[in-house]
């Protein structure tokens, strides 16, 4: 894989993993534009273990607040951290079900080998949970914090999470569009669509080193490079949107989710040509 790709799909996947625009749309327009082969499901799950990474070094209070949580489980005792990262876990549970069923019947790969329809299945599904977190951020209030996050809204939000599998959908969009519409403010909607998105980047990880071990295949220094480099633009962007929550809106996300899509159906539809 030459180098120049490794480099850009890692930057693009870095940065729109935790801006609410959908990592697999754009990764669908690198790969139109400069016509390169698909970088394989290995490499999407490297980089992805690298915006792991990037979670657990900016909130690395919360991370060690959950820890700490779940050692005082152990020992019989129930915290607040605890009792997070009960909801953490439990929230994860559909979309991991989920998960599995689309990989045993065969949709993801079949997806991934079908151009035209991956192209209108992102744009139509950037338009539309675009459209929702407009809604969401536009019509609940910002009154709820994490101490007010309770069984229910946390597996509300992990559905949410289970439709991320859909490409396009984006994986931070939909939990915080899930996070607004229960009334929790932006800051903290963001806050917990990232911790949340923690168990299931990880098992995708292990998941693909065990499926590499097992077939013989070496995880190459290409994609330990394009982790890395995911790791440092997954940084810049959980700071960039922490930042930016606290002063205005998801509204330019949403147009720009819905600029996305308009551009993807165009191609798909055969109105632009690349």
């Amino acid at each position: 894989m030459p180098i120049e790709q490794i480099i850009v799909i890692a930057i693009i996947q870095g940065i729109t993993e935790f801006l609410p625009i959908s990592s697999s749309g754009h990764l669908a327009i690198i790969s139109d534009i400069t016509g390169w082969a698909d970088q394989g499901l290995a490499m999407d799950v490297m980089v992805h273990v690298g915006s792991l990474f990037a979670i657990i070094t900016y909130f690395w209070r919360d991370v060690l607040g959950l820890v700490q949580g779940v050692f005082a489980l152990l020992r019989g005792r129930l915290t607040d951290h605890g009792r997070l990262a009960i909801y953490i876990v439990l929230a994860t549970i559909p979309a991991v079900i989920f998960g599995l069923f689309l990989k045993k019947m065969g949709y993801i790969d079949a997806l991934r080998a079908d151009d035209v329809l991956k192209l209108q299945v992102i744009g139509w599904t950037a338009i539309v949970y675009g459209t929702l977190l407009y809604i969401a951020d536009r019509i609940s209030p910002n009154l709820k914090s994490m101490e007010d996050m309770k069984l229910p809204p946390a597996l509300i939000i992990g559905l949410a999470q289970m439709l991320a599998l859909i490409p396009g959908t984006s994986r931070s969009g939909i939990t915080m569009t899930a996070a607004r519409f229960l009334g929790f403010s932006r800051p903290e909607a963001a806050r917990f669509s990232f911790l949340l998105g923690m168990p299931a980047i990880a098992g995708a990880g292990l998941l693909t080193v065990k499926e590499a071990i097992d077939t013989g295949t070496t995880i190459s220094s290409d994609i330990w490079l394009a982790a890395g480099i995911s790791f440092l633009a997954s940084f810049a962007a959980i700071a960039f949107l922490m930042a930016l929550v606290k002063r205005m809106s998801f509204l330019p996300f949403a147009i720009y989710r819905f600029a996305l899509g308009l551009f993807l159906l165009s191609i798909a539809y055969g109105f632009v040509t690349l």
